[in-house]
């Protein structure tokens, strides 16, 4: 298997092991959830019989069903590899480490602690950061992971058409286009439609 995946890997234009990306999956999938969760744990009585009252279905997930964490997992440990550390970050954009952590700090980067800042890939260009990530970041809500954000800036939006197709967020930016358009799209992450 560690062939067949390492393929997959090198397809996807990971550069890391099979072993290494297996160890990711296995921290990722041991940090985002316990083994099998009981959704109902996480309301009050009040708020299961709410739930349930509308339809929805609170109980554990049985041995038959399919993990829906899978996709989550697998997509962390591909964030997680691809992320930059601050040290990858300054030689990437041409400045010393502390320039790197106080964009951070500024909200002019984003990025995650584990064991050291990790700064996702997703809001880098080249030898430079995004065009306009700034105003991205600055409307971005403090209470969004790193996952949710990273697969906003890489799923297409029916508001952000090139060339008649719609485009991811990264994208459009690339493109030259309005970061303002972004920055009102990511402000809406998190909030009910």
């Amino acid at each position: 298997m560690s062939v067949a995946l390492e393929n997959i890997l090198a397809k996807a234009g990971l550069k890391v092991d099979a072993d290494e990306f297996l160890t990711l999956v296995e921290d990722a999938a041991r940090r985002l959830s316990p083994p099998n969760p009981d959704p109902s744990h996480y309301f009050s009585a009040d708020q299961r019989a709410a739930l349930a009252d509308v339809g929805l279905d609170l109980s554990p997930r049985r041995e038959d069903e399919p993990d829906f964490r899978a996709r989550t997992v697998a997509a962390h440990a591909v964030l997680a590899e691809g992320a930059l550390s601050v040290n990858e970050a300054a030689k990437t954009l041409g400045v010393d480490d502390s320039r790197i952590r106080h964009r951070l700090k500024e909200g002019r980067l984003t990025g995650w602690k584990d064991g050291g800042w990790r700064l996702p890939a997703w809001q880098f260009a080249g030898s430079g950061v995004l065009p306009g990530l700034e105003v991205v970041l600055k409307a971005l809500p403090e209470d969004q992971p790193a996952l949710v954000v990273a697969a906003f800036m890489s799923t297409p939006q029916d508001d952000l058409v090139i060339n008649d197709h719609p485009a991811t967020p990264r994208q459009w930016l690339l493109s030259g286009g309005d970061p303002d358009h972004v920055a009102r799209l990511i402000a809406t992450l998190g909030t009910p439609l």
